[in-house]
């Protein structure tokens, strides 16, 4: 699998272009937050054709870039967890007033829930449902590659905030202990916000969860 990230906005969100190949056109986004113009260029640029975008969660800084992605691709597929679904079309629940305006967008083309499949452009991912940031936070485990896109559930030596609307820190807690610490050691975490890292590492060195 070939993974582009760019990192978009003011909150620095990672915005992952995934690819069965380096030579393949089409491709899968995970999250396309603050700062469309970039996505789209860096699309255009290397004539890449998205196919779907994934959503680990409803905020902002993480969907932002939606209504543009729809509007340049319009047969793109949008996924999001059924419980984050209403994020999409009601600013008051996907905190854009923090990022100093209102923003809603058309619903989800799809609904996901924890165990559901997503095929798209030869690549396989399997939605883990890990509430605690939000109540539809997923993460996303690619088993054959070895890899799990963990949203804002588990960064690098920390973890997400739980202090929004719908969070909860033992939610959070016990949805990174039984979704993301029982992958194998060796799996790389592609976070929301952040370096990479793996399970393993985390394991041994994130405080917040010894």
């Amino acid at each position: 699998m070939k993974i582009d990230c760019l990192i978009l906005g003011e909150y620095q969100t990672n915005c992952y272009v995934l690819r069965d190949s380096a030579s393949a056109e089409g491709c899968i986004i995970i999250d396309a937050g603050l700062g469309a113009g970039k996505l789209i260029r860096f699309l255009k640029e290397r004539k890449l054709n998205p196919v779907a975008v994934v959503l680990t969660h409803g905020h902002i800084d993480h969907i932002a870039a939606v209504t543009e992605l729809r509007a340049h691709y319009p047969k793109i597929c949008v996924y999001v967890h059924e419980l984050d679904a209403v994020m999409l079309t009601q600013p008051a629940h996907n905190l854009s007033a923090l990022a100093g305006g209102v923003f809603s967008t058309e619903p989800a083309d799809s609904l996901v829930k924890d165990k559901s499949i997503i095929g798209q452009a030869g690549i396989k991912l399997e939605v883990l449902h890990t509430p605690g940031h939000t109540l539809g936070g997923i993460c996303l485990y690619a088993k054959d590659e070895g890899i799990v896109f963990t949203n804002d559930s588990l960064f690098a030596e920390s973890i997400g905030r739980a202090d929004f609307p719908g969070g909860s820190m033992t939610q959070l807690l016990k949805s990174i202990r039984e979704k993301l610490f029982t992958l194998p050691g060796k799996t790389v975490v592609y976070p929301g916000h952040g370096p990479s890292t793996t399970i393993a590492y985390e394991k041994a060195h994130n405080v917040f969860l010894r």
